[in-house]
């Protein structure tokens, strides 16, 4: 009866310890392990990281790193770490975060227009994915990848078709540059090339114009007229003599591309410079700046009217004033010279 005592006892006693160390298994597994109050956190593990940089990053969100290391260990993390940006939800176990770290790679959304140079761009697309500027910037320039798409450096802005997209955070340079290259394919389609090739130009032409038509206007309903001026002129055999191909060429001649210029002057128009349309009649050489949608469309789909000219309105600010003739145009033009003096905008 004594000896029956003793066992029932170390089975009882054997009982609580499995049930203590089952609560514990339990609780390093399935409880609730984040410190972070807000609703969700937000960790980025780089490219090539290891395991002991994805604890580090992930020790301030983390109430008991340990905890964290086992069940990580168990479910062969550490081994495997994967690069990526993580949404971690308050409340989460070490299970779920461990589930999340391994597959729950969350996209970023990656916008980009209006820049005027490759260095621009690739310091844009560096603040939202892991890539650097310096990596973006030469492997946007890439001679072997810019001769394999008929592509030279002046013109290589134009693959980049301004929009939002979709990336993983981790996504390298040459894997932006191929993304956009898909996309550029996919936004030149049969229909808009059958429409380039209709008005006379190539691809590469329309995003030069597109540039032209982007920097004259803001205002998107206003781009298939002013388009169709530029479009007139080219089909006339005219130079474009358009103002913001002068600016950019003073631009690119300092080498000072954050100048701001407000008024172009007579002296400015004889500089000498490939992307001057006042000395040049043939195109610029590259866009002068990052065309959007809407502005390539416009050129692919320019007004049909018999404008050559337009100067800004002083009566309707962001829009023009278009004429069919010289006389008419200078008319027009006094009102714009008389406006703008009085602003006291000399340069």
């Amino acid at each position: 009866m004594y000896i029956k005592k003793i066992l029932w006892i170390i089975v009882l006693a054997g009982l609580v310890a499995l049930g203590i160390f089952s609560y514990s298994v339990y609780n390093s597994i399935f409880s609730p392990n984040t410190k972070f109050k807000s609703n969700t956190a937000t960790v980025y593990i780089p490219t090539g990281a290891t395991y002991q940089t994805a604890i580090d990053s992930l020790r301030p969100l983390i109430n008991d790193i340990s905890s964290f290391d086992v069940v990580a260990q168990k479910k062969g993390y550490s081994v495997k770490v994967k690069a990526g940006k993580y949404i971690l939800k308050k409340g989460m176990s070490n299970n779920d975060l461990v589930n999340v770290l391994r597959s729950k790679n969350t996209p970023v959304s990656v916008v980009f227009n209006n820049q005027e140079r490759l260095e621009e761009l690739a310091g844009r697309i560096a603040v939202q994915i892991e890539a650097d500027s310096i990596s973006l910037l030469k492997t946007m320039q890439e001679e072997a990848f810019l001769n394999a798409n008929n592509l030279n450096k002046e013109e290589a802005l134009s693959l980049y078709i301004p929009n939002k997209y979709e990336f993983f955070w981790n996504t390298s340079a040459e894997g932006f540059r191929e993304r956009m290259l898909t996309e550029h394919k996919r936004f030149w389609n049969q229909n808009r090339l059958d429409k380039a090739k209709e008005i006379g130009l190539t691809p590469n032409q329309v995003a030069v114009v597109a540039s032209i038509v982007q920097k004259e206007t803001a205002k998107v309903d206003e781009r298939p007229k002013v388009a169709g001026v530029y479009m007139n002129r080219i089909n006339n055999g005219w130079k474009l003599e358009a103002d913001p191909t002068v600016i950019y060429a003073i631009k690119e001649k300092s080498g000072n591309f954050d100048t701001v210029i407000k008024r172009v002057l007579y002296k400015d128009l004889k500089l000498e410079s490939p992307y001057n349309t006042y000395m040049n009649i043939a195109l610029p050489p590259g866009p002068i700046a990052m065309p959007d949608i809407s502005s390539i469309d416009a050129v692919l789909n320019h007004g049909k009217h018999k404008y050559f000219y337009f100067v800004a309105d002083v009566e309707n600010f962001g829009y023009h004033k278009f004429a069919e003739n010289l006389a008419q145009h200078n008319r027009n033009k006094q009102a714009y010279v008389r406006w703008i003096n009085k602003q006291g905008v000399n340069r």
